[in-house]
């Protein structure tokens, strides 16, 4: 067995991938008509929409008898397949010197065939593939291939669809949409893993001043600014959120209030760096109000919200933040 090599791009790639937000997201319609599509098309056991990560793939999408939701990338076909530029096939496993003894060849779902196109973000990287298993070694013939590029393009534009519906157009960071969905997936997780989270709610102080002494146009620039400043101080397990206006979220994923205190600690230092380095006009300051989520006593992420929004504007009144 062979396992597949990182392309030269990896951490960009990964990048690219995590900032898409889609990684362990519920099954959608939109992906799960394609893989059936391509079951059909193809006559084929198993479709699948996989999306290869640092350390494993993980599918989006599943069609037919295969119960997995991830697979070791270290023994995936599609960690292969995306670095290629091109539809990839393995015609019979048992004479691939790079899969004859692969475990999912071996053992379950007992891969003979295998067709798989990459699938590439909106910057052009291949994240993942759109990809046929088969039970038994057969031939893919050039119109073949053709089709499985154009179901693969039509996933591409499902993934590009998926990234707009939950960013915000001006800060390019996760708007309300995608945090109220993918942040009711992180306490989901942190309940059964019985693992702490908090949440904080963000509020730019004299927001208004800036809008109407230097402008819209300014005002757009300030909140760039900031969530400028949370794609650099913020871990890529935390997800965090422009909600509306110039209020923001974060919710700490595995970190007790103590550790989150101290994150916040640091990208307010952070942010006050960076408008000086920039030669803003401005200062920016924000009120903050965090929360911490109790796995024995859980709430929703409705109500942390609520709980965080009530404690930011408690700590709004209690301060005048200098413009």
């Amino acid at each position: 067995m062979r396992a597949p090599q990182h392309p030269a791009n990896e951490a960009q790639r990964l990048v690219q991938l995590h900032d898409m937000k889609i990684l362990n997201t519920p099954p959608e319609e939109r992906f799960d008509r394609l893989t059936r599509l391509a079951r059909r098309l193809f006559n084929a056991p198993i479709a699948l929409v996989s999306l290869v990560e640092a350390s494993q793939q993980w599918f989006k999408s599943v069609a037919g008898a295969y119960s997995a939701s991830t697979t070791p990338r270290d023994i995936s076909f599609c960690g292969h397949a995306i670095l290629q530029d091109d539809v990839m096939v393995v015609e019979n496993a048992l004479n691939d010197s790079r899969f004859h003894d692969n475990p999912l060849v071996t053992g379950e779902p007992h891969i003979r065939f295998y067709a798989g196109c990459p699938l590439r973000g909106q910057g052009g990287i291949n994240v993942g593939t759109l990809c046929i298993l088969g039970h038994e070694s057969r031939e893919f013939s050039a119109d073949d291939r053709a089709t499985l590029r154009d179901l693969a393009a039509m996933a591409e534009a499902e993934l590009a669809a998926f990234q707009t519906a939950t960013c915000d157009e001006l800060t390019q960071i996760t708007n309300r949409r995608g945090f109220m969905t993918l942040g009711q997936l992180v306490l989901n997780d942190c309940m059964l893993k019985q693992r702490p989270a908090c949440l904080t709610f963000l509020d730019l102080d004299k927001f208004k001043q800036i809008n109407d002494t230097l402008g819209h146009r300014e005002g757009d620039r300030a909140l760039m600014d900031f969530a400028d400043a949370m794609k650099v101080c913020f871990r890529h397990s935390d997800l965090f959120a422009r909600l509306g206006g110039d209020e923001f979220v974060v919710l700490f994923n595995g970190l007790h209030q103590p550790e989150a205190d101290a994150l916040l600690s640091e990208f307010r230092h952070y942010l006050q760096q960076q408008t000086s380095s920039l030669n803003r006009r401005y200062a920016l300051h924000f009120s903050s109000g965090i929360v911490e989520f109790a796995s024995a006593h859980p709430q929703s992420l409705e109500q942390m919200l609520e709980a965080s929004d009530a404690r930011m504007y408690a700590a709004k009144k209690e301060k005048k933040a200098p413009f």
